[in-house]
């Protein structure tokens, strides 16, 4: 087997509709309908399910549950920017940008929660 991308991943959430703004206004990603009615978030060739808690659509994590991801998203814009746009929309980041190490390579990363209390680091390649 050789597993080359992550196609899509799921987040369990408390309000659909609040998640679904904030992804959208905040982080700029395109709000879709896919099957029956399910909403999800899209960005470059990635997308987030969305199972409303207490709703999830089977087959599901064992343990879905709200506020228990840990996300790294790759963007091309300046830490600089991302603390600023952050700030415009009323949100307090966890840091100021820190150096980490991404999957190939440096990167320099600002630290957030989501409606869920999600952790959401907000990454690009240097």
């Amino acid at each position: 087997m050789n597993i080359t991308a992550l196609d899509h991943l799921v987040l369990t959430v408390a309000d659909i509709e609040k998640s679904i703004a904030f992804y959208t206004q905040v982080l700029g990603m395109q709000e879709i309908t896919f099957g029956e009615g399910r909403k999800a978030l899209l960005f470059g060739r990635q997308k987030i399910n969305l199972h409303q808690r207490g709703a999830e659509v089977l087959p599901n994590a064992q343990n879905a549950g709200c506020g228990t991801a840990d996300l790294c998203l790759l963007t091309d814009t300046p830490p600089e920017q991302v603390l600023a746009e952050l700030e415009a929309h009323g949100i307090r980041a966890l840091s100021g940008i820190v150096p980490r190490t991404g999957a190939v390579g440096a990167i320099e990363s600002v630290y957030l929660r989501d409606p869920d209390g999600n952790l959401l680091e907000i990454s690009r390649y240097i």
